[in-house]
């Protein structure tokens, strides 16, 4: 019976995986299977909580430390890449490498490497303590600075500003990032910018698909991880728009109470939620009360990025490669 009012669920289109994801659960995936379990990775391989104990379940071994690591074991280097200090010493341990970190964030490394070359120091947008943060900046030993908001960037002081260009991480909110990016100008009006932005496709079109969403519904439902930046920036982008917002690991989450006086119920799923959890929810929300099930028209994603060589059964890497 339905107590709650609720007369439709509205699907944002896109959500949930992205094609990073796809590439780096499915490296892991397959080193299971080529080399047997256990398979060790650097880091949670996605901010997922179900991904990562799914993977934990066939024989992935999550870590921080390379130390916690035995001699001649394969190891995986998380979606949201490393610096050069922890990649030197996996290879100094002789371990055998895949690296699935996203390619959009390899883009953001190369480009870094690239300008410091030329002599270049960079203002780096992103939240401090992220793994993807760390990994670029770690590109480098010293000038790159960070800045998390507006008010850093009055602070931040580069050695010199001939020679001076922005980054920033792949998951952030593109209105913050483009109003830090603003500050960022006004403050060095000589400052090089990436000729695209660095926030990736799959963020920008969920961010999108929640702006278009939001309005039309009383209540969103993000489902994502507390770790897992771009769910966080869906969440808070729905509750800036004044639309009331909730982020669950699961449909366990859910309350009951969210619902009352609610009619149209929006969901979503962040870049690295599978899709089973918000089929899950969906359930739930049925159960709840909700009569009917509507996916938005948005953009459809088709991009899909290359594995590594090295997970062909017939191609077996030798210690200390980096695939």
């Amino acid at each position: 019976m339905n107590t709650t009012g609720i007369s439709e669920v509205i699907l944002a289109e896109p959500r949930g995986f992205c094609a990073g994801v796809d590439r780096a659960i499915e490296i892991v995936e397959r080193a299971i299977a080529k080399f047997g379990a256990p398979i060790y990775v650097r880091h949670e391989i996605v901010h997922n909580t179900y991904v990562v104990n799914e993977l934990k379940s066939k024989g992935a071994i999550f870590i921080e430390e390379l130390s916690d690591v035995p001699p001649g074991a394969t190891l995986v280097f998380s979606a949201h890449g490393v610096s050069k200090a922890v990649e030197q010493e996996a290879r100094d341990r002789g371990f055998s490498i895949f690296d699935a970190t996203c390619p959009l964030v390899t883009k953001v490394h190369v480009e870094v490497a690239k300008l410091a070359k030329e002599g270049y120091e960079f203002i780096m947008i992103g939240h401090k303590g992220h793994p993807e943060v760390e990994g670029t900046m770690g590109q480098l030993s010293s000038g790159i600075h960070l800045v998390e908001d507006v008010e850093d960037v009055a602070k931040v002081s580069p050695a010199q500003t001939e020679r001076l260009a922005v980054v920033t991480q792949t998951t952030l909110s593109v209105d913050d990032a483009a109003d830090i990016a603003a500050a960022v100008r006004a403050r060095f009006p000589s400052v090089r910018e990436p000729k695209q932005q660095d926030i990736c496709y799959a963020t920008q079109n969920r961010q999108d698909a929640v702006k278009i969403m939001s309005p039309q519904v009383d209540l969103v439902i993000v489902v994502g991880s507390p770790t897992s930046s771009n769910s966080n920036r869906l969440r808070e982008l729905a509750q800036r728009l004044g639309t009331e917002s909730y982020m669950v690991d699961s449909a366990a989450e859910l309350k009951p109470e969210w619902f009352e006086g609610k009619t149209r119920i929006g969901l979503t799923a962040g870049a690295s939620a599978p899709e089973v959890l918000v089929r899950e929810v969906i359930d739930r929300v049925r159960a709840f009360g909700a009569v009917s099930v509507r996916k938005m028209d948005g953009i459809e994603e088709t991009i899909k990025f290359p594995l590594p060589k090295g997970l062909k059964l017939d191609d077996i890497p030798p210690p200390g490669h980096i695939s």
